[in-house]
């Protein structure tokens, strides 16, 4: 038995020596977090520039408004049409857009670099979680707060002014448009109905109709005038009543008389609700708006 004992306590006598000349084992290190930046890098050209601190909405309260200023525009003493978009986080940035941005910024350069004259181009930055609520003037049972109407009177009575005292603009109706998908496709129907002296060409992809009958009833108390052109695209795979929805509109405006030359229509095979079927509609609907234009035009 002692010698048992014995040759246990020279055992770890050994190994206790042993461990104290041993490496050590590491706890497995975890990566640092990868930043949004780093994993969804900017995608804004050098020509598009960020305003935080001019614009107020609510208010009191800034509202990031991004400017595209076409290619040459430094160098020149050219004015240039204005187009409006909303949901600025998705239209020139990855970075900042939700699920994918609409490459407002890099379709103009490349046209521009073909020879068309482009816009400058304005963005409003939604509301986040208030963005329903911005984006139609007329109230759903779900969303009873809405603010449309005041939303459109900020750009109008806010942003437009300042951006017309600070770029040079054409800032007539016929040179200011007004473009937006989904919500901001009703938005932008309202302001052309609502404010025909503000802006003379929309173009509506995938528009909400469906959030308020009241659409159709403003619509067809407020004909939009002949010389206006309005531009409604949708996809085969938004469903029957976002297409006859947008149908129904369309046809609204013709019964007013309103020319077939300045209203065009059109449901996409295999076209979804999202930016990226928005960004393929983009460049047709800038030219067939007269948006952008030939430089010999």
């Amino acid at each position: 038995m002692l010698l048992n004992k014995s040759f246990l306590i020279i055992v770890l006598s050994i190994l206790l020596f042993a461990c104290q000349f041993s490496t050590p084992q590491k706890a497995p290190v975890k990566a640092a977090p990868t930043s949004a930046a780093d994993s969804n890098p900017s995608t804004r050209s050098q020509n598009v520039i960020i305003e935080t601190s001019s614009f107020y909405f609510p208010k009191g309260k800034g509202r990031k408004v991004w400017i595209y200023l076409p290619p040459g525009y430094e160098s020149s003493t050219k004015r240039f049409p204005v187009l409006y978009m909303h949901d600025g986080q998705n239209v020139f940035d990855s970075a900042t857009s939700y699920v994918g941005e609409w490459e407002v910024d890099e379709t103009l350069n490349t046209l521009a670099g073909e020879g068309w004259q482009v816009p400058i181009v304005v963005a409003i930055n939604h509301g986040n979680e208030e963005r329903v609520n911005e984006l139609s003037p007329w109230a759903h049972e779900k969303y009873p707060e809405v603010v449309g109407k005041a939303y459109a009177e900020f750009i109008i009575n806010q942003v437009k002014p300042k951006i017309d005292a600070k770029y040079r603009t054409l800032p007539g109706a016929s040179d200011t448009s007004i473009m937006g998908s989904s919500l901001g496709g009703l938005i932008s129907h309202y302001m052309l109905v609502a404010y025909p002296d503000t802006f003379g060409k929309a173009a509506m992809f995938s528009p909400s109709f469906w959030f308020s009958q009241q659409a159709f009833t403003f619509a067809e108390s407020n004909p939009v005038p002949s010389t206006h052109r309005l531009l409604f695209i949708a996809g085969s795979e938004e469903g029957e009543q976002m297409i006859n929805d947008m149908n129904s509109m369309v046809n609204l405006h013709l019964a007013q008389q309103h020319p077939q030359s300045n209203l065009y229509s059109t449901a996409i095979a295999g076209g979804q609700h999202n930016e990226t079927f928005w960004k393929q509609q983009f460049a047709f609907a800038v030219k067939w708006l007269g948006i952008v234009r030939q430089n010999n035009d």
